[in-house]
């Protein structure tokens, strides 16, 4: 199939069409497509992690962002969050079934994204020092 008639297949999921400002998909791509809910929900991928332990996986994530970024996987109902009634306070993060279909989904992504970051963020070769 070609991309322009996948594109065109979309019109399945998205009526209205997934180019609509007013498209729900709007909202399931922001979630999902920033910078640190990719990189939480593949941290997650086939484990179950404390919030300290994905601190420390996700690189550079802030507290308040990761604490941000945890809530709305939880709500959007792509990540678990279970607290257990022990001090000090444990609570453990997981992908729900949802999540990991996504997960498998994004993979292939991040794997391009390994593939051709290098040359996509160098220099141009007239640019080139």
């Amino acid at each position: 199939m070609q991309v322009s008639e996948q594109v065109a297949a979309l019109e399945r999921y998205f009526p209205g069409g997934v180019f609509s400002a007013r498209c729900p998909s709007r909202t399931v791509l922001e979630h999902v497509t920033s910078k640190w809910g990719v990189l939480v929900l593949v941290a997650l991928a086939g484990r179950t992690m404390r919030w300290s332990e994905l601190r420390r996986s996700v690189e550079g994530v802030s507290e308040k962002m990761l604490a941000q970024t945890l809530q709305t996987l939880e709500r959007d109902r792509l990540v678990h969050r279970e607290a257990h009634p022990v001090i000090p306070p444990h609570v453990d993060y997981s992908l729900t079934p949802l999540g990991r279909d996504l997960v498998a989904r994004l993979l292939p992504l991040l794997e391009w994204v390994g593939a051709h970051a290098e040359a996509i963020v160098a220099p141009p070769a007239d640019q080139a020092a």
